[in-house]
């Protein structure tokens, strides 16, 4: 039973792959997994058995996350592949996404939720393009850490020459996109080196090892010292006679804390009162913390409707505006329309919107924006501009990446055509490489 509540209370780390084509995901992934124990006997066997069936002298390590048995004919992952294990300090979630241009959506699904993106470089090709598309994405995101994996080092002799020579090119990428905090390492997936274990190959590298660094990056976000974001997902009126003064504000703490006794202003009507309990499952609490599902009871009945934002009222308000610019990946097969209508999904709360300007389109490759290039299709990325029926309550999403997101519903299919990150200085979207 201890063991059991070691194990979930365990931190929790989420991270994404990305890289080119046949740069090493899958069998980085499956060195991962089978360098730190995390496959069952019988996984394994399955593995050599395709490995056999493919014609190869070793076990492929990358059959164990290459998905359907279709896909692994083909040589090719297609979709965004979340894989699961733990080692005695933490647990992992996995987010491994394809390498190819077309499934730019997938990468951008995949890493959406991040802590740390792992971009996989080939040492014999150096940077490619696809490399600065997948940094462009990582600093899109905002993702926190992002880890720069310098395989197949064991193709070029370990050469600490051909190492430093891809690091410097890359830092260079990295201040121009602004990426947060990065890390370099040698590796060869193949073979394990820096992986799980130190390399010996490697005596100039004076680093650790991936799998080291994975449990040692911390994952304690800023968000509960963000400004306090509330946004109210259900009004609960239990009917039953002992709970008939009960009136409660269920949702998930979006950014900051709140506390009982806190004053707080309900968007948008800007209506103010006290939290004078909070509630958690079954018992209260005398504070909720991002990202915690609560319930908030205040000191007056107020009207509040779900889709309202509760926030601190001495904390920074979020901008109230039905103007809303934001980068936008385009998920759909059917291409953006300019001028045409959409739901918005942004926090709790629902409108529709109309699409007023593309800015311009990014080239994924170069990194260059057109703005003459107004038609956006499936996997594109664009700055635009909407205008919602009702004002939303919002953050730039490089302040707050809940309160900052938004997705882009077509009205008469339900599908999701459109994830959006919402941002008030356009330079700060502008990247020149």
């Amino acid at each position: 039973m201890n063991n059991t509540n070691g194990y979930l209370n365990m931190e929790l780390l989420r991270f994404t792959t990305a890289g080119s084509v046949d740069d090493g995901k899958s069998t980085l992934i499956g060195r991962l997994l089978y360098d730190s124990k995390s496959i069952f006997e019988d996984q394994l066997q399955a593995v050599k058995d395709a490995s056999e069936r493919l014609g190869g002298d070793e076990v492929n390590l990358a059959l164990l996350t290459d998905g359907l048995r279709a896909e692994r004919e083909q040589g090719i992952t297609i979709d965004v592949a979340y894989r699961y294990f733990a080692t005695p300090k933490r647990k992992f979630i996995i987010a491994d996404t394809p390498g190819h241009i077309e499934y730019t959506r997938n990468m951008v699904t995949g890493a959406s939720t991040a802590d740390v993106a792992i971009i996989l470089i080939d040492a014999r090709n150096g940077i490619v393009e696809q490399s600065k598309r997948h940094a462009y994405i990582a600093s899109l995101l905002q993702i926190p850490h992002v880890i720069i994996a310098i395989n197949k080092m064991d193709l070029v002799d370990f050469s600490e020459e051909v190492y430093n020579n891809i690091r410097r090119e890359f830092e260079n990428i990295s201040k121009i996109l602004k990426l947060k905090t990065t890390y370099f390492i040698p590796i060869s997936a193949k073979d394990g080196d820096n992986v799980v274990e130190q390399s010996d190959k490697t005596p100039w590298y004076n680093g650790i090892p991936l799998l080291q660094l994975l449990e040692s990056i911390p994952v304690h976000k800023n968000e509960s010292e963000l400004p306090a974001r509330f946004p109210v997902q259900y009004i609960i009126r239990p009917h039953r006679k002992d709970f008939h003064d009960y009136r409660g504000y269920a949702g998930r703490v979006a950014g900051g804390s709140f506390k009982v006794g806190d004053h707080i202003t309900v968007l948008p009507s800007r209506t103010q009162s006290v939290i004078t309990a909070i509630d958690e499952a079954d018992k209260s609490i005398n504070e909720a913390f991002t990202p915690q599902s609560v319930t908030l009871r205040l000191a007056d009945n107020i009207d509040i409707s779900r889709g309202d934002m509760i926030i601190k009222t001495e904390d920074q308000h979020p901008t109230l505006s039905a103007q809303i610019t934001l980068m936008v990946c385009w998920l759909n097969h059917k291409a953006l329309k300019p001028g045409g209508r959409y739901l918005v999904r942004h926090t709790s709360d629902e409108t529709l919107a109309l699409i007023q300007q593309v800015h311009y389109k990014v080239n994924i490759n170069t990194l260059e924006n057109n703005p003459v290039d107004k038609m956006v299709n499936m996997n594109d990325i664009a700055l635009i501009k909407i205008k919602t029926l009702k004002p939303l309550k919002f953050d730039s999403y490089a302040d707050n990446r809940i309160t900052g997101s938004l997705v882009l519903i077509d009205e008469n299919t339900f599908e999701t055509v459109g994830a959006g990150m919402i941002v008030h200085d356009l330079e700060d979207e502008t990247f020149t490489i």
